[in-house]
């Protein structure tokens, strides 16, 4: 019994003590004023705070290209000593040794020369920088430096309703021979067995285009389709890197259009000009090939009245034409024989059947082909385990005493008019 109940009065209940509870409102008001206060404080940081680059590394380099004041004889090792860091040490990545500079026989005085690489591409640009008379800021003067294989020649380039595309020079110039892969002549293996190989599909999937490009040795050819992103790009790499490039048109297959090979389509019920339109069209998506490739295609090869606009359209323009072989009803070969159009057509489809060994087994029998002809032609998919066996496969190719070659060096030629 407590104190309190022995001095309450009978029959009066004694007061309890109340708890003391913090509003639940409060607490509910505190919270949404704390956040309130988070959310003022990070737009005042992004309205008045300068950070262009949201935190991302970045370096400072000094690019005073402002001519040094002279220097009196005797007083070099001063000077230089007295130089500032900044000016003192240039990033090797970046700024050209003094000899190179010079090899710009009309760079000012005073003019600098960099070196800006393309992180995506490697390709190198020089950009000579230089002060303008009497003034301090500077003046920017590009000069390209043309990686072998990448310049596209405007002379063979001709204007459609879909944009550029290709046509023999003025003066005689085919495309297919102005883009091929010069292949240097080999002292003492002139009768060596010779082998071309396609990698078809390249510009849709970036991972195995990049695989590609990286993997394989120049002298494979790529097989671009019109529907990939950024092929521009894609196709100016490969080019930089040595590789003949084709251009994949869309064909009509015999299951059309359950299978489609994608937008333009060429189709054995359209009439002829309608094709060639369509055609133009995949010629425009970029530039730099030697031949144009069937993708898919079964029913369309096989039906001459509707190739033979197509590739008469394609001799015209100074292009290979190439099919992968997987039709047996083509009727491109003579079709291209009678229009007098460059031809090749693969000996074997290397992935087939897409395992280590099949494509293992698909390679040596090429190369037995290649040993007892002369020459051979393998085409294959931009899979990844084709890539693979096809990069192991060519490093040793050379030792076996055989020469892996691009298509244009294997393809019938066009005979020229006189």
């Amino acid at each position: 019994m407590s104190t309190d109940d022995l001095n309450t009065p009978l029959g009066v209940e004694p007061k309890k003590k109340k708890r003391f509870v913090l509003p639940v409102a409060l607490v509910t008001r505190g919270v949404a004023g704390l956040l309130g206060l988070c959310v003022a404080v990070f737009a005042g940081w992004i309205l008045f705070v300068d950070e262009p680059f949201g935190g991302e590394p970045m370096v400072v380099v000094s690019a005073d290209t402002r001519p040094a004041a002279p220097v009196p004889k005797g007083d070099e090792p001063a000077a230089a000593a007295s130089a500032p860091a900044s000016t003192a040490q240039k990033p090797e990545a970046v700024a050209l040794p003094a000899a190179s500079a010079g090899r710009d026989k009309a760079a000012p005085a005073g003019a600098q020369t960099i070196t800006i690489i393309d992180g995506s591409t490697g390709k190198r640009q020089e950009v000579t920088v230089a002060p303008q008379s009497g003034k301090g800021d500077t003046k920017i003067e590009p000069r390209s430096i043309v990686t072998p294989g990448s310049a596209i020649e405007q002379r063979l380039l001709e204007s459609s309703r879909h944009g550029a595309i290709p046509k023999i020079a003025p003066d005689g110039t085919r495309p297919s021979d102005a883009y091929a892969r010069p292949i240097k002549p080999q002292a003492g293996r002139a009768d060596a067995p010779r082998i071309a190989i396609i990698v078809q599909g390249l510009g849709i999937g970036a991972n195995g285009t990049s695989e590609a490009i990286s993997k394989l040795p120049a002298a494979v050819t790529f097989a671009f389709t019109p529907y990939g992103t950024d092929l521009e790009r894609w196709v100016s790499r490969a080019r930089g890197e040595g590789h003949e490039i084709l251009l994949q048109v869309g064909m009509e297959p015999l299951d059309y259009p359950d299978s489609d090979p994608g937008p333009q389509t060429l189709l054995t019920s359209l009439p002829g000009d309608a094709n060639v339109d369509r055609l133009q069209w995949s010629m425009s998506r970029f530039q730099g090939y030697v031949g144009i490739a069937s993708l898919m295609g079964a029913r369309f090869t096989a039906t001459e009245q509707a190739i033979a606009p197509v590739l008469r359209e394609v001799g015209k323009r100074g292009l290979i034409f190439f099919e992968d072989g997987t039709s047996p009803r083509s009727a491109a070969g003579q079709v291209a024989g009678a229009n007098n159009v460059a031809f090749a057509k693969a000996d074997a489809m290397l992935d087939a059947v897409p395992t280590a060994t099949e494509i293992d087994l698909a390679l040596a029998r090429l190369e037995a082909t290649a040993r007892s002809r002369g020459i051979a032609i393998g085409a294959a998919s931009a899979l990844p385990i084709s890539i693979d066996r096809i990069a192991q496969w060519a490093r040793g190719a050379e030792d076996r005493g055989i020469i892996l070659v691009p298509l244009s060096a294997v393809a019938s030629r066009a005979k020229t008019a006189t």
